[in-house]
């Protein structure tokens, strides 16, 4: 029964407990709601008080707009009335001197008027005294034409072949000047050229050979080159086509032949058989073939030597052959390889000096002489020999044309075809380049002289510069400036025609002047 009791009373309080608990989490929400709803009002409050305060700055910001606007517009009217305040002052002042302008343009149009009418006063009295004038002139003519027997067309023709007359002397004598300042300016840029080459390039000093010496270690070597009977001389001959000469020249014997390349075979094939000692026919003839062997290398070894020296490239191969052949050539004494070479740099340097091609020319001038190693075996000019072989193996046309010309036999189509030519003459004019017999040299000044002694109105004829140049003295009263020219051109052409000289002969013809002509 307590039990029970205690239970109820338990569950009473157990519900009171919950229902109280129900009331105090109303009361709870209750509140909450409450300051909710102040909160929210507070919100509004202020969000009121701000969007009242912002209305208040856009009010503030809108009229300071308006009164910076206000402000800007007030000035640029201010600009704008000064404007056409300064531009109304400009029309002012430009009306000002139009005005002005005009007032003088009268007053000038007056001026002129005055002028007008005083120049045609003088004008009139101009015109009668050009009348009067002009009677006197025609009696003064008149009495001229019966005093000098002539009429006005007469004295006017004859005033006129006067004047042609006078008018062609000092044409001819500026023409004279003229070529007489170019001739000048052109000898003073040619020698500076030719100087510069020159004095760049130290060539050496050769002598003209036919035979070769070849020594013996005794002269009993002597009878065994002959051979019995002679069989071994006459073995050695025919397999190198030179002559061998034995004579009483102790202890040496002489090889003799105009073949440069012959007499090499025989000199080196000579050589061997004389250091071997074994020295019959069989024995010759398998020498000699190697030496002809060794000779046609060292050809091509001098060819190439040279190409490569020159810095020239892509040169045919038979063309290099031809250089080489060209060691064992001489002309006027001078080996014609290194002529060939020294040619080959002086033309090189002159056209550099002028602003050429300098390879170009370095081949032209190395070949120029290339018909030399071959012309025994063609008939022709060594230069359009040399041309011709140029262009077999495929040289250009200005290579193969500076080769054929260099000697003037056909047509310079290139300024690379003088430029060989003057390094030619060079290379074959300098002092110990090449000798001559004293006979020929003298026979060739003589005929200088006789040359130019041979013409009318020359009073003597001077060789000089050792045959390089002819200087004809002629009478002043019998050869006029004019022909003084046209009588050193002639020299010249008769001097080209009836004699034969390396390089070329300066004419100089001396009278009140001196007129120079080349003879090339």
């Amino acid at each position: 029964m307590r039990s029970v009791l205690y239970w109820f009373i338990g569950v009473v309080c157990g519900g009171a407990g919950a229902w109280a608990l129900v009331l105090l989490r109303q009361r709870w929400q209750h509140e909450k709601i409450v300051k909710a709803e102040e909160t929210a009002k507070l919100i509004v409050e202020e969000a009121q008080k701000e969007s009242s305060v912002i209305k208040k700055e856009a009010e503030v910001q809108a009229k300071d707009a308006l009164l910076q606007s206000k402000t800007e517009f007030e000035k640029e009217q201010r600009e704008r009335r000064k404007e056409i305040q300064h531009s109304e002052r400009r029309l002012q002042s430009r009306e000002e001197t139009l005005e002005k302008r005009a007032v003088t343009l009268d007053n000038r149009e007056t001026e002129l008027s005055h002028r007008e009418r005083g120049f045609k006063t003088k004008e009139e009295a101009i015109d009668k005294k050009a009348q009067e004038y002009q009677s006197l002139i025609e009696e003064t003519r008149q009495q001229l034409e019966q005093i000098a027997g002539m009429n006005r067309e007469e004295a006017k023709n004859v005033l006129l072949e006067k004047m042609m007359s006078d008018a062609r002397t000092e044409a001819a004598r500026q023409i004279m000047t003229v070529e007489e300042e170019a001739r000048e300016e052109a000898e003073r840029r040619a020698r500076k050229i030719i100087s510069v080459a020159v004095e760049r390039l130290a060539g050496e000093f050769v002598s003209e050979r036919t035979t070769a010496v070849i020594p013996l270690p005794s002269d009993d070597m002597k009878g065994r080159i002959i051979g019995r009977e002679g069989r071994n001389i006459r073995a050695i001959e025919a397999a190198t086509g030179v002559d061998l000469i034995v004579d009483d020249t102790p202890e040496a014997v002489l090889i003799s032949s105009h073949s440069p390349i012959r007499r090499e075979i025989a000199r080196v094939g000579l050589g061997r058989l004389i250091s071997d000692g074994r020295i019959h026919p069989g024995r010759i003839e398998e020498v000699v073939k190697k030496a002809e062997e060794e000779v046609e290398e060292a050809v091509r070894e001098a060819g190439q030597r040279a190409v490569l020296e020159l810095g020239i490239h892509g040169v045919h191969p038979e063309i290099i052959k031809l250089i080489g052949m060209l060691k064992y050539r001489y002309s006027y004494g001078q080996n014609v390889l290194m002529h060939s070479i020294e040619t080959a740099y002086v033309c090189g340097i002159m056209a550099a000096e002028l602003g050429l091609n300098e390879k170009q020319a370095r081949r032209a001038a190395l070949l120029h002489d290339i018909g030399k190693a071959v012309s025994h075996e063609i008939e022709g000019s060594h230069a359009i020999i040399g041309g011709d072989v140029a262009r077999k193996y495929g040289e250009s046309a200005k290579i193969v044309n500076a080769i054929a010309a260099h000697h003037e036999e056909v047509k310079a189509e290139t300024v690379l075809a003088p430029l060989v030519d003057a390094a030619d003459a060079l290379s074959g004019a300098r002092p110990g380049a090449r000798r001559e017999v004293l006979e020929s040299y003298v026979r060739r000044l003589e005929d200088l002289e006789r040359i130019g002694r041979s013409f009318s109105g020359v009073e003597k004829s001077f060789a000089v510069q050792a045959g390089r140049e002819v200087r004809v003295i002629v009478s002043p009263g019998s050869v006029t400036d004019g022909e003084a020219a046209v009588l050193a051109r002639e020299v010249a052409h008769r001097i080209e025609d009836e004699m034969t000289y390396p390089g070329q002969i300066k004419v100089t013809v001396i009278r009140e002047m001196r007129a120079t002509e080349f003879a090339r």
